[in-house]
């Protein structure tokens, strides 16, 4: 678990063959396991009740990945150690509650950062306040679309770090395709594009599905009068 845990801090910097080498920690069972995890998330994880069931490991993850990142910025590099897993324990928390936290979070703070470091080191915070706050209402705004473009690139990234693991055994083939991280992240990149275009264009909204189950209902009611109208009269 140590292990895992210092291969994420590869994720806080520009480091594709981090990225892609997380995959040597994972046993072929847990690489099967995200294989059909990917997919799913590929083909349905922006829907509302799976992304509320992803929203809290996205939290925690973000807690992790970026607390001591963006503290750093902000000059409080001084704080408790266990600060990140304070924070990724509230946002774990927060995702399961209300999921389009996770998305205020998940798109303000990168375009937080970004502003605060065009803004520079000493005026880093009016840069990185405004930066995080637009992002992150926009966000919120579009979480519908932001929970699919998350969840497919999610499932891309799952899916190729999971087949590499679960092909571990063919340690040439494999040890040649993660030897080129950029073809890795093109293909997880494909996935994510093909798998938010199905979300996006095939897959009813909220609102819709909504509607649709209403009309279910209405149909469930208006065959079950009819039922008891057609015994009523001895109808057969």
């Amino acid at each position: 678990m140590e292990g895992l845990l210092q291969a994420l801090k590869s994720y806080q910097e520009f480091n594709p063959s981090g990225w892609v080498g997380i995959y040597r920690l994972l046993p072929m069972w847990a690489g099967i396991i995200a294989c059909v995890l990917g997919l799913t998330l590929l083909l349905v994880g922006g829907g509302p009740r799976m992304f509320r069931v992803l929203a809290g490991p996205i939290g925690a993850l973000l807690g992790l990945l970026w607390t001591g990142v963006v503290l750093a910025k902000l000059g409080l590099p001084e704080v408790d150690p266990r600060m990140p897993s304070i924070v990724a324990a509230v946002l774990l928390v927060l995702g399961f509650a209300f999921p389009p936290a996770v998305t205020f979070i998940g798109l303000g703070i990168p375009l937080g950062l970004v502003a605060g470091q065009i803004a520079g080191p000493q005026d880093f915070l009016l840069g990185f306040a405004p930066g995080f706050i637009i992002g992150g209402l926009v966000g919120a705004l579009l979480h519908r679309v932001f929970s699919a473009l998350v969840a497919a690139a999610a499932g891309g990234w799952v899916l190729v770090i999971g087949a590499l693991a679960a092909l571990h055994q063919f340690g040439g083939l494999v040890a040649a395709v993660a030897s080129r991280p950029w073809g890795v992240i093109v293909a997880a990149g494909l996935f994510a594009i093909a798998g938010a275009v199905y979300q996006l264009a095939m897959r009813p909204s909220p609102e819709e599905s909504d509607k649709l189950r209403a009309e279910k209902e209405r149909q469930k009611l208006r065959q079950a009068e009819q039922r008891a109208l057609e015994k009523r009269w001895g109808v057969k």
